[in-house]
This record gives structure tokens, C-alpha cells and sequence, in this order.
């Protein structure tokens, strides 16, 4: 920088705030300097630079991952989430660093947080974790999570209605004559357990017995579902519907039913929940409450600059809506 403020004829301080794109350089003065600059090929170290301004205009999109350790980046939710967040962050000029965190022990939060590599932190799920997001809730405001709001959370979160989720998804099953209906999924993770709640509401207030051997805990990947739906097939338990977790359990569930040679809906009508993109395009389509992922990365980016400026803001939660194709009717 040195040379080239000698080369140019100006302050070494002119030079950075010319290759910084400082308006207050004139325009003919900037474009002489980026050019000696590009012809001696200059190039800004952009981790001495953020050390020296404290900031990295980086956004740290992180998915901690505990119980659920085979679910990839790759899985549809994940895909759909991230590409929404990272539309969201580079319209405001940032850069994202993405990070999936495979959860083994404590302080993995800390570690990420002192590392300093980003201005601010999105969260895609709580997994396990509720008690560590709560831990750094107080000395560390730039985050957010999408996931459901707790009892006791410190910390600020986006998300959907999951407990009218899934109730509607009941509510419409039993609305077309099923009565048997098996929640296919987990029920201890925080957005699972609310969906699990709906499930059971919606069972009572269709006057339909709750029988938790149409409980079924099921992974969270495709082809570990599809066995495990398989495996309760084989047990022989009457049912003639199913709600799942999410739409990738939904399509593993409709995969082993056909592999079974059960039809559906006209054996077992199926209801997911996400509303991803091969959800309209599965064989048949997939009945599904519907996030909307838009609205929560729009919401969460919203927020977490928000909280970035210093602002004290609280979580959101978004509506569902069921969306009606032809995996139960």
C-alpha cells in the first residue's frame, strides 16, 4: 500500500480508503489508484482488514446436528433454507460461511462464537441444544434460530405453528373417513415434539382414541425411514393413514407402502410437512403443511441485522397452511 501511495502521489490513508471505495476520494483519483493497484497486483487481505475493523461482513449459517448426525447439507430442507438465507444475506452485501456442526460436546457454541469469522449467527434448527443456545443468549445478541419457541428461551427464534401443523394434518385425515392414523417421526426434539402435540389435538378433537402403537419414531434421512416404515409394516398394526415429521419421511413412508403393496391414498393416505419442492412432484403428490421458508429466511436475516445494530427484538412465529394434493384424497 506503501508503493502504491508513492506511485500515486497520495497518503498511504488515501490509498486504503480509494480501494475501499470511500466516496469521498474523487472518482478520477480512486480509478488511478485501483489501477496501479491491478497492475502490480494488490490484493486487500481481507482477514487483516476485518481483524483491524472488527468485521467481517460475514454471516455464519450454522446446522448443529445431535441426535441426527446422518442428515447431509444436501437434504431437501436444508438446501431449500440455506439458498433462502444466502439470497437474503448477499442482497445486504455480505458473505456467507456455512457450517454444519456435528454436536459431540460441550461449548461448541463458545468456540464458534470467539472465533470471531463472522459478524452474526443464523441457526437452522435447536437440535438437542436449547440449553447451550440459552448459555450464550446474554453475552451474544447477533443471532437468530430457526426453530420452535420454548419454555424458559432467552434466545430469539423464527419458525412455524407446529403445533396447529399439526393439528390441521389430522384434522384433514380424519375429515376423509381415516381413523388410524400413525404420527411417523421423533417426539423429543423441540419442532417434532410441538408437531407431535398437534397430532394428539387433533386427534381429540376428532373423537379418535390416541394408541401409541401407531407412534412410530422414525429417522430423519430417506433411506433409514423407509426401512424403519417397512419394519412397522411387517409388525401387521391396522392403520389407513399417516402424518409425518417432515416430507422426506412422508416420501419414505409412501416409498415402503408401495414397495408393500399398499396403494395410497387408497390403502393409506399420507400427509408430510415442509412443503419442499418434491413434494409437488412425488408420485402421487404429497399432501403437506406448508412453511413458509420465504417469509422465515426474510425474517431472520431481518432480525439478525437488527440485532446487529443493537436493536432488542423479539422471535416470530409464522403461520402454516395445509396444502391439499393427492396422497390423501
Amino acid at each position: 500500500m506503501a508503493d502504491i501511495a508513492r506511485m500515486a502521489g497520495v497518503s498511504i490513508s488515501t490509498v486504503s480508503r480509494a480501494l475501499a471505495g470511500n466516496p469521498l476520494i474523487p472518482k478520477a483519483l480512486r480509478d488511478q489508484i485501483v489501477e496501479i493497484a491491478q497492475t502490480h497486483g494488490y490484493v486487500v487481505n481481507q482477514s487483516a482488514r476485518s481483524l483491524r475493523l472488527r468485521k467481517t461482513d460475514t454471516i455464519g449459517v450454522i446446522i448443529p446436528l445431535a441426535y441426527e448426525t446422518g442428515q447431509l447439507i444436501s437434504d431437501p430442507f436444508f438446501l431449500e433454507m440455506v439458498g433462502r438465507l444466502a439470497d437474503e444475506i448477499t442482497r445486504r452485501d455480505y458473505s456467507v460461511l456455512l457450517n454444519k456442526v456435528i454436536v459431540t460436546e460441550t461449548g461448541w457454541l463458545e468456540r464458534i462464537i470467539q472465533s470471531h469469522r463472522a459478524d452474526g449467527l443464523l441457526l437452522i434448527g435447536q437440535s438437542t441444544q436449547h440449553a447451550a443456545l440459552n448459555a450464550v443468549s446474554g453475552a451474544y445478541k447477533p443471532m437468530v434460530v430457526w426453530g420452535a419457541q420454548l419454555p424458559g428461551q432467552r434466545y430469539c427464534t423464527v419458525g412455524s405453528d407446529n403445533v396447529e401443523g399439526g393439528r390441521l394434518a389430522v384434522a384433514h385425515l380424519a375429515g376423509t373417513g381415516r381413523k388410524r392414523i400413525v404420527f411417523l417421526g421423533a417426539i423429543d426434539a423441540p419442532e417434532a415434539a410441538l408437531r407431535f402435540e398437534g397430532y394428539k389435538k387433533g386427534l381429540a378433537e376428532a373423537g379418535i382414541a390416541f394408541d401409541p402403537r401407531l407412534v412410530v419414531p422414525t429417522p430423519y434421512t430417506l433411506e433409514e425411514a423407509k426401512l424403519t416404515v417397512a419394519d412397522f409394516l411387517a409388525k401387521d398394526v391396522p392403520f389407513d393413514a399417516a402424518f409425518a415429521f417432515s416430507d422426506i419421511i412422508a416420501l419414505a413412508g409412501i416409498g415402503a407402502l408401495t414397495e408393500a403393496g399398499k396403494t395410497v391414498p387408497g390403502d393409506v393416505a399420507v400427509v408430510g410437512f415442509d412443503d419442499i419442492v418434491l413434494a409437488r412432484h412425488s408420485n402421487p403428490p404429497l399432501t403437506t403443511i406448508r412453511q413458509d421458508l420465504a417469509f422465515g429466511a426474510r425474517a431472520m436475516v431481518d432480525l439478525l441485522f437488527r440485532r446487529m445494530a443493537g436493536e432488542d427484538v423479539a422471535s416470530t412465529l409464522a403461520p402454516v397452511e395445509l396444502i391439499v394434493r393427492g396422497s390423501s384424497v
